[in-house]
């Protein structure tokens, strides 16, 4: 059974599409039954063409990203999550939907690279995608099928102190 994963920030243009980027290319990598999905609770409509530029620079496939809202994980024919990750601090913070299926949920947060210095923002942008990609990789080392629920959820918060 594949274990899918949402990986939510407020906007959905930058931390969350580089999350779902790492993850599906890890998982594709290391034949892992796992598949990650991205969304924002108030998306941009586009994604950051630096969040692109890095992961093309690391030779990461883009099969389309997009910036959409997490109401389309919500409703009828959506895929079951697993897990819920945030990446960003007022996604954390905010009132989420109910999850069908009451999957684990976890905060890893990172800092906005696009807040940098324009002179900084591609190197921010790069430093992030290599920090949640070694989150990601440390995600798919678990044995995610066999872990109870708490188990799961204390696993996943050991990795956000990483």
């Amino acid at each position: 059974m594949t274990t899918n994963v949402l990986i939510l920030c407020t906007h959905n243009s930058a931390r969350s599409v580089l999350s779902e980027a790492m993850l599906n290319h890890w998982a594709k990598k290391y034949r892992k039954d796992v598949r990650a999905f991205s969304a924002g609770s108030a998306p941009s409509g586009r994604i950051n063409p630096y969040a692109l530029q890095v992961l093309q620079e690391a030779g990461i496939e883009d099969p389309g990203y997009r910036s959409k809202s997490w109401d389309e994980f919500v409703g009828p024919g959506a895929p079951e999550m697993h897990v819920v990750i945030t990446v960003c601090d007022s996604a954390a913070a905010e009132e989420c939907p109910y999850w069908p299926g009451s999957p684990v949920k976890v905060h890893w947060g990172y800092t906005d690279p696009s807040k940098a210095p324009e002179g900084e923002r591609a190197a921010a942008f790069e430093v992030t995608r290599q920090a949640i990609g070694y989150r990601m990789l440390q995600l798919l080392q678990l044995p995610i099928e066999t872990l109870s629920a708490a188990e799961l959820q204390s696993a996943l918060t050991t990795i956000s102190r990483t």
